[in-house]
């Protein structure tokens, strides 16, 4: 009689000490290149606010927090699901990425703070969105951005599926209806700019 085959335990996509301290060397290694290519600290205002309410204004996407807080924490939704499906489901290189997981999905992060100040993304940013003031972003701010991506991984290693599901898409709609933007309308707006997409942003005073 065949005994049954054993399932393989699932690797974890949750780090090790190493993998904590890569992922530390990364957000600083992202601040040191941000303040490289000139990258205020904090806001030129001279102070910090844990919370920016104003998407239009000067203090938005220089202090802790703002409206596009939220958007960072779904990416790290998104990391933990494309970790699951590489290195847990497909077993993608064996699944041994899977304890670098989260350094990886920071770099990832990183790479688009880099990228989003840069002056090719900033310079879209102000053509083709009603964002027509945006400057970029703090260093501090980059790293809350950082830290909510981090939050967004660490919460779907917890939480069940449906719930991570749920939480994306109730945060989608609730900047949706506090601003008129949100984590898809940017991508959209960024890649395929519509302008009545555009022009309803600007009605709602954003």
């Amino acid at each position: 009689m065949h005994q049954p085959v054993a399932a393989r335990p699932q690797p974890s996509l949750l780090p090790t000490r190493a993998g904590i301290l890569l992922a530390l060397a990364m957000a600083a290694a992202t601040a040191a290149l941000l303040l490289a290519m000139g990258r205020v600290p904090i806001c030129t205002c001279g102070y910090v606010s844990l919370w920016w309410n104003d998407p239009n204004s000067f203090g938005n996407s220089q202090m802790l927090l703002d409206w596009y807080s939220p958007s960072h924490l779904i990416h790290g939704l998104l990391f933990y699901f494309f970790a699951h499906l590489l290195w847990r489901r497909w077993r993608l290189f064996g699944g041994r990425p899977a304890l670098w997981a989260l350094p990886i999905a920071i770099g990832f992060e990183g790479f688009w703070e880099l990228l989003e100040n840069s002056p090719l993304i900033i310079n879209r940013y102000r053509a083709v969105t009603i964002n027509y003031g945006y400057n970029g972003d703090s260093v501090l701010n980059s790293l809350s951005d950082l830290s909510c991506m981090t939050l967004g991984f660490l919460l779907a290693s917890r939480l069940p599926v449906r719930a991570s599901v749920a939480l994306a898409l109730g945060l989608e709609l609730f900047t949706l209806w506090a601003i008129r933007d949100n984590l898809t309308l940017n991508v959209v707006m960024l890649v395929w700019p519509i302008e009545a997409i555009r022009a309803w942003q600007g009605a709602g005073g954003i």
